[in-house]
Order: C-alpha cells, then sequence, then structure tokens
C-alpha cells in the first residue's frame, strides 16, 4: 500500500504542475509550442510548421518523468 500511495502523491503532483501550466501558460513570454527555434515556412499555397525546440522540450520532460517514476518504483 505504501508504494501505491507513493505513486497517487506524484501523479498529483504531476496533475498540479501540469494544471498550473495550463492555467498561467498564456502569460509566459513564450508559448509552448511557438518558441524561437521552432521553423513555421508560410507561402501563398499553406503552411508548414516543424516544432523542433518544442518537441526537444518535450521529450526532454517526459524522460525526466518516467525517469523519476522508475527510480522512485525501485
Amino acid at each position: 500500500m505504501r508504494d501505491f500511495g507513493r505513486m497517487l502523491m506524484i501523479f498529483g503532483i504531476l496533475a498540479a504542475i501540469v494544471g498550473a501550466f495550463l492555467y498561467f501558460g498564456w502569460k509566459f513570454p513564450f508559448r509552448f509550442g511557438r518558441l524561437p527555434g521552432d521553423i513555421v515556412h508560410r507561402s501563398e499555397h499553406g503552411t508548414f510548421y516543424l516544432p523542433i525546440v518544442s518537441s526537444i522540450l518535450l521529450s526532454a520532460g517526459l524522460s525526466l518523468i518516467l525517469w523519476l517514476i522508475s527510480h522512485l518504483r525501485r
């Protein structure tokens, strides 16, 4: 039961962080998905969008979260 309680606390903290990010996200100077380094090419026929920096940050964040979960489960 102790491990289950620890996992619930971790998920609660993660949910609070994600909720705060979504609530206060519009007030940040850079929006996720519109970071410097993301490529946007607009032409008369369409728009090409490649979020390189956003993808790297998302990957690093998810890797950190999964590492923490696996580290705490040991």
